[in-house]
């Protein structure tokens, strides 16, 4: 149980590294632009790849009536999920320290691995819902205002995972460092409990 525990407890410090990382990242790549225009998303924020990537990437979006990207004021989870984290943190190597001293059991290491799986879904549902609002809400009276060929105005949400084209752009939506952080920290949890699992078993 000493081996299972001590794995628990270095697994949720690999979410330490979302403050430092960006959690996911969009790229859109066109002709006109060389190096690609991209935008990382942090826990705490979003950033240009480059320096100037988010300036023009607003600027695009005037064009056709896309909102301009948030700010770290215009939307609480900015605010909310490092806390999240760093509770989450602090919860998993808590019940790592007291699984072992034999406090508790391998349960609660598969415990913490469904909340973070739970938490990780709705996080992930409301990215798309933000996505989903960000390419769908246009201002009527944009400059440009482009339909499909039914008539229907068209829309232009970043993918949630994956490739999408959209008018000249191939705009690419992955995790970035700090996801696969993240997930590399869950799954350690989840073998801590199976190595837990085993070992009670054994006893």
């Amino acid at each position: 149980m000493k081996k299972a525990s001590i794995i628990m407890i270095v697994g949720p410090l690999f979410l330490l590294g979302l403050y430092f990382f960006p959690l996911w990242n969009i790229m859109l790549g066109a002709p006109q632009y060389p190096d690609p225009l991209g935008m990382n998303i942090h826990i705490n924020g979003l950033k240009g790849v480059n320096e100037f990537d988010i300036q023009n990437i607003d600027g695009l979006n005037h064009y056709i009536g896309m909102q301009t990207l948030p700010k770290v004021e215009d939307m609480w989870e900015f605010g909310t999920f490092p806390l999240i984290i760093g509770a989450m943190v602090a919860l998993g190597v808590l019940i790592g320290i007291l699984g072992y001293f034999n406090k508790v059991g391998h349960k609660w290491f598969w415990g913490w691995f469904v909340l973070m799986s739970i938490l990780g879904v709705l996080g992930m549902y409301d990215f798309n819902a933000w996505l989903m609002d960000y390419g769908t809400n246009l201002d009527p009276n944009a400059i440009m205002k482009l339909t499909n060929p039914d008539g229907t105005p068209m829309t232009y949400k970043p993918p949630l995972l994956g490739h999408v084209k959209m008018l000249n752009f191939d705009v690419t939506s992955l995790p970035s460092t700090g996801g696969w952080l993240m997930f590399v920290g869950m799954m350690l949890t989840l073998a801590a409990g199976y190595i837990g699992w085993k070992s009670s078993k054994k006893q």
